[in-house]
C-alpha cells in the first residue's frame, strides 16, 4: 500500500465516522419513524455512510461525490441553521449560542465536508507540490464555487419559506 492509498483510506474512514456520528445524533433527535420529513436525513445520512465512500473510491464517480457530500452538507447547514435560528434562546451569550443552538451539529457537518474535499483534491490533483489553482475563485472545483452554492441554496430556502407559510 503507498502512502497515497493510506491517507484515502484514513480520509474515507474520517468521512464515514462524521457521516455515521451525526446520523447517530439525528437518529435520536429525530427517528424516521415519528415523521416522514425525518425520512430525508435519514435516507441521505444511509447514503453518506454507504454510497458515498464508496463512490470516493472509484476516479470515475470522485466528482460526482464530491458535489453529493458537499451539497449534503449545504442542505444540512441550512436546515439546521434554519431549526437553530427560529429556537434561539433568549437571552443571547457566548454560552448560550455554542451549546443552545446546531452549531456543534453544523460544525461536524462541515468537518465532513472537509473530509470530502480533501479526498477529490487528493485524487484529482497531481501532486502535491503542484502551484495552488488559479483562476475564478467561484468555478468548480474552487472553495468560491461551495460558497455561491451555500448563499444561492440560503436565499432559494429563505424566499421558500417565505412564501409557502
Amino acid at each position: 500500500m503507498t502512502q497515497k492509498q493510506n491517507i484515502r483510506n484514513l480520509l474515507v474512514a474520517g468521512l464515514v465516522a462524521a457521516s455515521l456520528g451525526g446520523w447517530l445524533l439525528h437518529l435520536r433527535i429525530h427517528p424516521p419513524g415519528n415523521s416522514t420529513v425525518n425520512l430525508i436525513p435519514f435516507i441521505a445520512g444511509l447514503f453518506s455512510i454507504v454510497v458515498l465512500p464508496a463512490m470516493f473510491y472509484s476516479k470515475k464517480t470522485m466528482a460526482y461525490a464530491y458535489v453529493a457530500n458537499g451539497m449534503i452538507v449545504i442542505i444540512g447547514v441550512i436546515t439546521m441553521g434554519h431549526v437553530s435560528l427560529m429556537r434561539l434562546p433568549l437571552h443571547l451569550t457566548f454560552t448560550t449560542i455554542v451549546l443552545g443552538t446546531l452549531l456543534a451539529d453544523i460544525v461536524l457537518l462541515f468537518t465532513k465536508f472537509l473530509f470530502g474535499k480533501a479526498l477529490f483534491e487528493l485524487e484529482m490533483f497531481k501532486t502535491i507540490d503542484a502551484a495552488a489553482r488559479r483562476g475564478r475563485f467561484w468555478r468548480y472545483p474552487n472553495m468560491g464555487w461551495w460558497w455561491v452554492h451555500l448563499v444561492a441554496l440560503t436565499a432559494a430556502y429563505t424566499a421558500g419559506n417565505l412564501l409557502w407559510k
